[in-house]
């Protein structure tokens, strides 16, 4: 029963009997401490990174919905082969959302000044009505900025400028991405157009190709096509692009794209090596859009390297002088370089429905989903 000392938040949890439960709890309202804020949530973006924790390893197609509209409980199989990767999860509801915003309603005695501000949120547990945080850890947007505006200025924006700091720290001069039609990608592409780094950008389809066309891309690759070996290496011959961030992951995209910087570096190469090149070639991946292994052709010498990459590990190292200069920009930008769009802006309950899973779950490229935990369902 609601009272207004509770406030709704979705929970996912992995059994271990080999089942996932997604229902909205509801949960006490934190009084804040002295340097903390409460806020309303009021936008909060479904990343793919959000989907991983919500949905674990199920098997969405065995979704089953039970419960109330205001209550919905999902329920799904995990195939058994896949329970061993959740077993640091098991019979543990977990609150689920990186990101979000929405407006501070209470503040402790050191937060006072921010009463009644509209700020960004970076933390966890966002898909909620209410969420207690550092006051230190909340960014405030600018006039005019709503909500939905700054619900996604922390992933992805953090993210893109992400990769081009890590480029100028790892001694490369140029990029490559993947999956670069994104709302990422865009972002990505606005950065590199503006401080006049080379950017590649590989694609799945030709419809992802004329999205980026049309923001100005100067580099737009598309794996679908028979040339795209051809015209991947041309595009790093331009550019001598030898870091790349992969959103795939899985299959023989990795490798082709050190494939393809090895037959760059070797065009320009004054001497032969039967080692290959001594060009380190670098692939980050830094999503899982493919769940397959990941397949390396070795036909790019010896001076190359593949590793993950995460935002927040990144923003560990270069410290908090240097992620506020980054948050601060994406503040000063928010409705230009780092504006986001929605398909679809979606309840708590509704983002509980199998079939707004099944669109949300698709993660298709344009296609972004955000959830208003006070909106009410319809």
């Amino acid at each position: 029963m609601a009272n207004e000392n509770t406030g709704l938040q979705l929970r996912s949890l992995v059994k271990a009997s080999g089942e996932l439960e997604l229902s909205l709890a509801r949960v006490a309202i934190p009084e804040p401490a002295a340097d903390e804020v409460l806020v309303r949530v009021e936008g909060s973006p479904i990343n793919p990174s959000d989907l991983g924790l919500l949905l674990g390893a199920a098997d969405m197609s065995t979704a089953v919905a039970s419960g109330t509209a205001e209550q919905p409980v999902v329920t799904a199989k995990i195939p058994q082969a896949f329970m061993r990767a959740m077993a640091g999860r098991l019979d543990e509801s977990m609150p689920v959302g990186n990101e979000g915003a929405g407006v501070v309603i209470k503040a402790g005695v050191d937060a006072q000044h921010l009463l009644g501000k509209t700020v960004a949120m970076l933390g966890g547990a966002m898909y909620a009505e209410y969420r207690c945080l550092k006051a230190a850890d909340v960014l405030v947007l600018p006039p005019g900025a709503t909500a939905a505006d700054g619900a996604s200025c922390f992933v992805n924006p953090l993210t893109a400028l992400g990769m081009v700091e890590t480029m100028r720290r790892e001694g490369h001069t140029a990029l490559v991405h993947t999956a670069a039609a994104s709302n990422l990608g865009q972002m990505l592409n606005k950065i590199c157009l503006a401080e006049g780094v080379g950017l590649v950008n590989i694609v799945r389809s030709p419809e992802q190709a004329a999205i980026l066309q049309t923001i100005g891309a100067k580099h737009v690759v598309d794996s679908s096509t028979p040339g795209f070996m051809e015209d991947l290496i041309k595009a790093l011959v331009a550019t001598g692009a030898t870091l790349a961030f992969d959103a795939i992951g899985g299959g023989k995209l990795a490798g082709q794209i050190l494939s393809g910087m090895e037959a760059a570096a070797n065009q320009t190469a004054k001497t032969y090596s039967r080692y290959g090149s001594s060009v380190h070639k670098q692939v980050y991946i830094y999503g899982g859009l493919d769940t397959r292994p990941t397949e390396l052709n070795r036909g790019f010498g010896m001076a190359w390297g593949l590793g993950g990459w995460l935002l927040t590990p990144f923003l560990m190292k270069i410290g908090p002088e240097a992620g506020q200069a980054l948050r601060e920009r994406v503040a000063r930008e928010l409705k230009t370089t780092f504006a986001s769009h929605y398909t679809a802006e979606i309840s708590l309950a509704e983002a509980l429905r199998p079939e707004v899973i099944a669109a949300y779950n698709r993660r298709a490229t344009g296609e972004k989903f955000l959830i208003n935990p006070n909106k009410p369902a319809s």
